[in-house]
């Protein structure tokens, strides 16, 4: 493996650890630290970041979940609607990325940031 290739492995260990970290301490989010890092340091295109986050966010999200079922800490059945809109929600976005400029997109994801952000400061 060629050097370069070597530092591009390296930056994609760190940006899904990061991923992992964020999601394990607040239960999700690991997405908005994985698509800055894999468009940037990377280097993919940002299509590319938003379709490779949600790959990795998946399974994460998935074993956040089974750590706090274990401890007692889920709620299934209160999360059961949230995850039936979800997967209704997630089709459609699916649907409709490719067609959305890529103007839009960046725009859309910064402002969830910025809103997450001031309901957590507020």
């Amino acid at each position: 493996m060629m050097k370069h290739e070597r530092s591009k492995m390296i930056w994609y260990a760190l940006a899904g650890g990061a991923a992992g970290v964020v999601n394990g301490f607040f239960g999700g989010g690991g997405g908005q630290v994985l698509v800055p890092l894999l468009a940037g340091k990377c280097g993919l295109d940002q299509r590319k970041a938003f379709a490779t986050s949600v790959a990795v966010i998946a399974p994460l999200c998935a074993l956040s979940a089974g750590i706090y079922w274990a401890r007692g800490q889920l709620e299934l059945m209160l999360a059961l609607p949230y995850l039936v809109g979800g997967l209704i929600g997630g089709y459609v976005g699916g649907r409709v990325f490719k067609k959305l400029p890529m103007m839009w997109l960046r725009r859309g994801f910064a402002l969830l940031i910025l809103y997450g952000g001031l309901k957590a400061l507020l």
